[in-house]
C-alpha cells in the first residue's frame, strides 16, 4: 500500500480487499495445518481407543474372576459352617471344651496388651 489515496471510499475498498485477502490467506493456512494434523490426531485417537478397550477388557475379566472367587468363598463358608454344626451336634462336650479353651487363650492374649 504504497499509494496515497485521496478518495476515502477508494481507501475503504482497498482496505476491505486487503482484509479479505488476509482473512483468506489465514483460512488457507489454518486448513493446511488442520489437514496436516488430522492424521496424527486420528492415530492418537485410535491408540486411545485401543487402550480404553484393553483396560475395559482387563477390568471385565477381573470383575468376573472376583465374582467367581466370591461364589467359591461363599460355598466354602457354607460347607465349613455345616461341618462345624455337625461336629458340635455329634461332640457337644468336646466342642464346649474347645470353646472354653479358645476363650481362655484369647483372654490371655488380649489382657497382655
Amino acid at each position: 500500500m504504497d499509494k496515497v489515496v485521496a478518495n476515502p471510499a477508494e481507501a475503504n475498498r482497498t482496505l476491505n480487499r486487503a482484509v479479505d485477502q488476509a482473512g483468506a490467506g489465514a483460512h488457507e493456512a489454518i486448513d493446511k495445518v488442520s489437514d496436516a494434523a488430522r492424521p496424527a490426531v486420528d492415530r492418537v485417537a485410535a491408540g486411545a481407543h485401543r487402550m480404553v478397550d484393553k483396560v475395559a477388557g482387563a477390568a471385565g475379566q477381573a470383575a468376573q474372576t472376583l465374582g467367581v472367587k466370591g461364589d467359591q468363598l461363599k460355598d466354602f463358608q457354607a460347607r465349613a459352617l455345616d461341618q462345624t454344626r455337625q461336629y458340635v451336634r455329634e461332640n457337644p462336650v468336646t466342642s464346649l471344651g474347645i470353646a472354653v479353651a479358645a476363650g481362655y487363650l484369647l483372654s490371655l492374649l488380649l489382657r497382655s496388651r
